[in-house]
């Protein structure tokens, strides 16, 4: 994936238009023709790494402006919203979306504020304004979920620590202890009965809970460990957000000293060699670096490093009911995961029927979008006997053309049959579902008292 396309035509139109220069000035500066750089700011040929050096040389272009800036979050952003149900008659495709982005950027920017703002004929959008999940989400979007300059301190402190000592729960809690003066104390549950981790700066010590299993310590130590270590980074990125509300600012500062908590514990350039070597082998990846399956799983959606990227994963986290609790599409776009609703057709949700057992599908969208999806159940820690028996399913998947030699997908056809599903009920056109459990927004709802078929919803056209 390192050679991966990127397209960002809408940066460079911003940066010369910033610096008061036609395209022709702009192209003599960088030494190519104008019609190429025409052909670039209309997303009709790609931005090159020799062109970008010079973008960054000649106008000191911050690269990270290509992730946080491009129009209403980017082309999956977008499609995001135009899966609203209120749109579905419209049937607008990924190459109309970025068309779109090409040609009207300040179009698909207004579109997206005017959609946030307003929302759908419920409120819905409007409530979205106004929440702080979703406003990180967006912010989470906005980078693709890849914090580079992160995982860059991540992955020296990662190792330095490697070569304190082989054991990392070990090395972190040892760093806390000599140059923060942290210790780590785990505790009974009884003495911690609804808290796994607690920072106890009158006693100087990380207060763990019984509970937790080793990833989990490991992981809470990290956290502790970045919460110190990484204080710059986490604060810049916070500020460049811009928050309006607390909560967000404080739920995006949690979201991201745990981003590097992970990076501690899979190194960017380490973890991705083990991914290509493994075929993304989830559960031996989990062995060999100690973490568990929802933390690897996160972490496959943030292999997004210029000139070393992974494979574009995106993941979803939902209960029994089909909530999302989690949603992280990367540079994936897969509506399975932007998307509110979800198809009971989909393996994620039989995840629950077989817990810890992964479940592979080959699936298969309205649009022709394939996808190979794996599933598999967590359970959050602290469970307890009595106490509520939480279970979640965790959902990951990646194009089905990028899906050869992938361990998942030994002895699947990633070219023949594929389960037809859609993006819940409301949203999706397919006809003579027997799975369907409310007819399509937008189309008239046909009755025929003389005839009954295997869906219970029979509907009209545009």
């Amino acid at each position: 994936m390192a050679d991966r396309k990127l397209f960002a035509g809408h940066a460079v139109r911003r940066l010369r238009r910033q610096a008061g220069l036609t395209q022709a000035a702009m192209s003599d500066v960088l030494a190519i023709s104008p019609s190429y750089l025409n052909l670039v700011e209309r997303n009709q040929r790609p931005l090159s790494a020799s062109l970008l050096v010079k973008l960054a040389e000649s106008f000191d272009f911050d690269p990270r402006a290509l992730a946080a800036g491009e129009p209403g979050g980017g082309e999956s952003a977008i499609r995001r919203r135009l899966a609203d149900p209120m749109f579905v008659d419209l049937e607008i495709d990924r190459n109309e979306v970025e068309e779109w982005l090409a040609g009207a950027p300040g179009g698909a920017e207004a579109f997206a504020r005017a959609y946030d703002r307003i929302g759908s004929g419920a409120g819905a959008g409007a409530a979205e304004t106004n929440d702080p999940v979703a406003e990180v989400r967006r912010e989470i979007e906005r980078w693709r979920g890849h914090f580079a300059d992160l995982d860059a301190a991540a992955e020296k402190l990662a190792d330095e620590l490697r070569l304190g000592a082989g054991d990392l729960y070990g090395a972190i809690a040892e760093r806390l202890r000599v140059k923060h003066q942290l210790t780590i104390r785990i505790l009974p549950v009884d003495v911690m009965p609804d808290l796994l981790r607690r920072l106890d700066l009158h006693a100087r010590q990380l207060q763990l809970s019984e509970m937790l299993d080793p990833a989990s310590r490991t992981f809470a130590a990290a956290f502790q460990l970045a919460q110190i270590e990484a204080r710059g980074e986490i604060d810049a990125l916070a500020k460049g957000a811009a928050f309006t509300d607390r909560a967000a600012e404080r739920l995006f500062r949690r979201h991201v000293a745990s981003y590097f908590a992970a990076a501690v514990m899979m190194p960017y350039a380490r973890f991705l060699r083990a991914c290509e070597a493994t075929g993304y082998d989830l559960e031996l990846l989990q062995r060999r670096f100690g973490a568990g399956f929802e933390q690897v799983a996160h972490r496959l959606t943030t292999l997004q490093r210029v000139g070393a990227r992974g494979l574009p994963f995106f993941m979803v986290r939902i209960d029994r009911a089909g909530q999302a609790s989690k949603r992280f599409s990367g540079t994936s776009g897969s509506p399975l995961a932007e998307g509110e609703g979800r198809c009971p057709l989909w393996r994620v949700h039989h995840a629950f029927d077989r817990p810890g057992a992964l479940a592979v599908q080959l699936v298969e969208l309205e649009d022709g979008a394939r996808w190979l999806t794996i599933a598999r159940t967590v359970t959050p820690q602290g469970r307890r006997y009595g106490a509520v028996p939480a279970e979640f399913a965790v959902g990951i998947g990646v194009a089905a053309d990028l899906g050869n030699g992938l361990a998942a997908a030994r002895g699947i056809d990633l070219k023949g049959e594929a389960t037809p599903i859609g993006l819940g009920c409301r949203a999706c056109l397919r006809e003579r579902c027997p799975q369907r459990s409310a007819p399509p927004a937008g189309r008239a709802l046909l009755i025929n008292e003389r005839e009954r078929g295997v869906s219970p919803f029979t509907f009209g056209g545009d």
